[in-house]
């Protein structure tokens, strides 16, 4: 393997892990702003529910996520990434230019959507451009970047934040945001016209990565191997369509959404609750100011880079079925700190914030991309992706709108909800250790032949 060749995969590696940035980016920069757009708009928690089920955390990703998958699988990785970003960047303006529920709701859901169509084709780009070797540590790697997005907009929402009452001080940067407020919106804008300001310059900076995430996926080089397998599949007359039924009547196939939907879905109920309204938990149940809440969470996601880092280094070279064990094991502890010593404890809330920032850096999400771009055959890897994300951001939609009626309008409701999500994680945590696959070392051409034998299914 020469130098020139692990460049480029490194390379391809970052351009492309800039989706993940922007997913994660577009979830926590809605969430850090929620209680202001709630303030600015007069928001019930119902429509904080339906915020969240059609965002980049939910449904909107979701749809996005079945539509991606098999685009990419029938025109190609590199379509995706053509025109993607372009779509990113309409929704994010939406938002950015909101004065309405309807138009917020519209911008999150043309977000999320495209989220979602980048998914897919990501983790599979990056499975196919990756040395055998390298695979883990690639996707680790683009992991890292879902966890540098939080990072950022959380510090610019620390540093953006509005005074919570006039007893409180606002971030170091608000001064900003009160002077582009009243630039734009005129001398008269207060209150929460105006610190809603502080959520609309945030998912600018989101404009801007998309742009320049635009500007370097739409020059990557396509797949090798997507190549290969579409050139076999027209010698064998075979459909994209076809592909996508075998997805559902090849027994091996669907054993294997099974287990990974299984695994994600459940770690995934909790974490998109944690990802979309962390900040609001904090300040309703756990009474915190909208600046500390958001100064917390950044130190928790700072664990997660650390954490990712190190996960990154490791996963291609130890037993993935025990780390993916200690992972979750993290997340299980976390929780079961937090109903037995209780969320508005500020020393029991750091260290609940500490185990969750190391499961996050030894994720569920991690080892559900590693897996998912190994276990399928070229032709639908990313659109099995499609159809399991789909279920998975479906589902998470739905449990997202029944939250906040078990969560309640001030957090009373905390404690039933905790107990489910520890149920989940345990679930999460039985599956994907039993599951655990034995893919480590071996080329995707490998996985496949042993799963699938000679054949192409």
């Amino acid at each position: 393997m020469t130098k020139n060749k692990q460049k480029n995969s490194l390379g391809s590696t970052i351009a492309v892990s800039l989706t993940n940035y922007l997913d994660a980016g577009a979830i926590v920069a809605g969430a850090s702003g929620l209680t202001l757009w709630q303030n600015y708009l007069g928001l019930s928690e119902a429509n904080l529910g339906w915020l969240n089920a059609l965002s980049a955390n939910c449904l909107g990703a979701a749809t996005g996520a079945i539509i991606g998958g098999f685009l990419a699988d029938r025109y190609g990785r590199k379509f995706i990434y053509t025109y993607n970003m372009l779509v990113y960047m309409l929704g994010v303006i939406i938002i950015m230019l909101a004065c309405n529920f309807p138009m917020l709701l519209a911008g999150f859901l043309i977000t999320g959507i495209s989220v979602g169509v980048g998914v897919p084709a990501s983790w599979t780009y990056i499975s196919e451009n990756s040395e055998t070797g390298n695979r883990g540590r690639n996707i680790g790697i683009s992991q890292m970047a879902w966890g540098i997005g939080p990072t950022i907009i959380l510090i610019l929402g620390t540093l953006l934040a509005p005074p919570t009452t006039t007893a409180d001080s606002a971030g170091a940067l608000f001064p900003i945001v009160q002077s582009i407020a009243q630039t734009l919106g005129g001398n008269d804008v207060n209150g929460a016209a105006l610190n809603v300001y502080s959520s609309r310059i945030i998912f600018f900076s989101l404009f801007i990565v998309a742009f320049i995430a635009w500007l370097l996926q739409r020059r990557l080089h396509e797949s090798k191997e997507w190549e290969d397998a579409k050139a076999e599949a027209a010698e064998h007359h075979q459909s994209s369509f076809g592909g996508f039924k075998s997805l559902f009547t090849v027994r091996r196939n669907v054993k294997t959404m099974l287990f990974l939907c299984g695994m994600y879905l459940t770690w995934n109920l909790v974490s998109s609750v944690m990802g979309f309204f962390q900040q609001h938990i904090y300040e309703t149940a756990g009474g915190l100011s909208n600046q500390f809440a958001n100064m917390l969470t950044v130190g928790q996601w700072l664990i997660i880079i650390a954490t990712t880092f190190v996960f990154s280094m490791i996963v291609d070279k130890v037993n993935q079925r025990w780390l993916y064990f200690t992972g979750v094991s993290f997340a299980v502890l976390a929780w079961v700190l937090v109903i037995f010593v209780g969320i508005n404890n500020l020393t029991g809330l750091l260290v609940f914030t500490l185990l969750w920032g190391l499961q996050g850096g030894v994720s569920v999400q991690s080892f559900y991309a590693l897996w998912a771009s190994e276990l399928f055959p070229a032709r639908y890897r990313a659109a099995a992706q499609g159809v399991m994300f789909f279920i998975v951001r479906g589902l998470s939609a739905l449990w997202g709108i029944g939250f906040v009626y078990i969560y309640g309008e001030n957090g009373e409701g905390f404690t039933t909800a905790a107990f489910v999500m520890l149920g989940l994680l345990l679930v999460s945590l039985i599956i994907g250790t039993v599951g655990a696959p034995q893919t480590r070392g071996k080329s995707l051409e490998e996985i496949t032949h042993e799963r699938y034998g000679s054949d192409e299914i």
